[in-house]
């Protein structure tokens, strides 16, 4: 069932040739911008993104809204035909893989310190505002992971120099929140100076992917600081709130997915366990408070609704970055069968959210079809590398 979904969801993907909305892309609308006093302001920006992320009915051709291209997007399914690509060696997916490389490195963000990358639309959000194209490192996180994905199928050394940069970028370019031990927060982009612990996280991250190829002993130490930091935030139940600030104090799934696979990257990448408490700490919490019996994933710890598309793709993704694959493949395989018959349609795509009564089936490109090719793409590697380990085991 798992499977015959990814097959589905792949002839989907590939028959919109990668582009599509975005619950996030209001702003993009023509009728918007071209009333001046809409534009300019802070309350209308908001209003009118959430209107449109909010209402299950699609009004994005009627507004203006073309389907593009969303960089953190491509960089998610570069990850998943990686996958694929080391699954199944055919030169079709190989060329998957080369279209989508080609595609990342023209959407880079220009005039900042290191290759960057940020979202291809206006967006307003409580704490700042966003303009088309601002870098930030969360869609660079995703990026760079990606095309070092690619570098080791491809060998592709321009790719490589391009994905190395961007530690200039995360070093150079994004503010930083100190504490009184002199570790730090990240900040989201070079435009605001919030402290959000999975935006930080993924920075440290991907610092510490890089410091695995360039050795640069400097990338492995900031990294350290700044989980270090987002580790002194964890509650003792082994939860995260989203932020610092007093509106950032909810806890939800995927967030806690994100920082866990981070933190999990970088002791992979660094060889210090220094963190291994406060991983498995996070892991339980996770497990224990974010998906029911019935294999339901819920949004938030004390909340099932709204049952977001975000929330079970980043369950196979979190669990085989921790290494913890196997002994919860159980629940992996109910969550995704839950999310298969009640949130995939019949041409393949994903949907949004479901509330208690209603489900908003927009096909958004990123935050639906992306995330859930990576998730189905890691639970196929997972698996066959699952069968192999037994039938090794056999032979033995």
């Amino acid at each position: 069932m798992i499977e015959q979904s990814l097959e589905k969801l792949r002839e989907y993907i590939e028959s919109q040739e990668y582009k599509g909305w975005d619950p996030y892309d209001g702003l993009s609308s023509k009728l918007f911008q071209s009333i001046p006093f809409f534009n300019k302001s802070r309350l209308m920006r908001l209003i009118w993104i959430q209107a449109f992320k909010r209402n299950p009915i699609n009004f994005r051709g009627l507004a203006g809204i073309k389907k593009a291209y969303n960089p953190k997007g491509l960089g998610l399914f570069l990850s998943g035909y990686c996958k694929l690509y080391h699954i199944d060696r055919t030169q079709e997916v190989r060329s998957r893989i080369l279209f989508l490389s080609k595609k990342i490195l023209e959407l880079q963000s220009s005039g900042w310190s290191g290759a960057c990358w940020g979202y291809n639309f206006d967006w307003q959000a409580r704490a700042f505002f966003q303009p088309k194209g601002t870098p930030s490192v969360v869609v660079t996180s995703y990026v760079v992971n990606a095309l070092l994905d690619a570098c080791e199928i491809l060998e592709d050394k321009a790719l490589l120099q391009t994905a190395i940069s961007a530690k200039d970028f995360i070093l150079k370019d994004l503010h930083r929140t100190y504490n009184k031990e002199g570790n730090y927060c990240f900040s989201y982009s070079p435009l605001d100076q919030t402290s959000v612990f999975n935006a930080s996280l993924l920075g440290s991250k991907t610092l510490a992917r890089i410091y695995s190829i360039t050795k640069e002993e400097i990338l492995a130490e900031e990294a350290k600081r700044s989980v270090q930091f987002s580790v002194n935030h964890q509650n003792e139940d082994g939860s995260w709130a989203y932020g610092t600030l007093p509106y950032h104090q909810w806890v939800d799934n995927f967030h806690t997915g994100f920082n866990l696979e981070a933190m999990a990257d970088y002791q992979k990448y660094t060889g210090d366990d220094t963190f291994n408490d406060a991983i498995q700490k996070g892991l339980e919490y996770y497990l224990n408070n974010f998906f029911t019996d019935e294999g339901i994933p819920k949004y938030y710890n004390n909340t099932v609704y709204p049952i977001d598309i975000h929330c079970p793709a980043q369950l196979p993704i979190t669990l085989g970055k921790l290494g913890a694959f196997q002994q919860n493949q159980e629940v992996v395989e109910r969550v995704l069968c839950w999310t298969i018959s009640n949130l995939q349609s019949s041409e393949g795509f994903f949907y949004f959210r479901s509330g208690k009564k209603i489900k908003n089936k927009i096909p958004y490109i990123r935050w639906a079809q992306a995330w859930m090719f990576l998730a189905l793409s890691t639970y196929k590697s997972e698996t066959i590398r699952l069968r192999k380990k037994i039938k090794a085991s056999a032979v033995i």
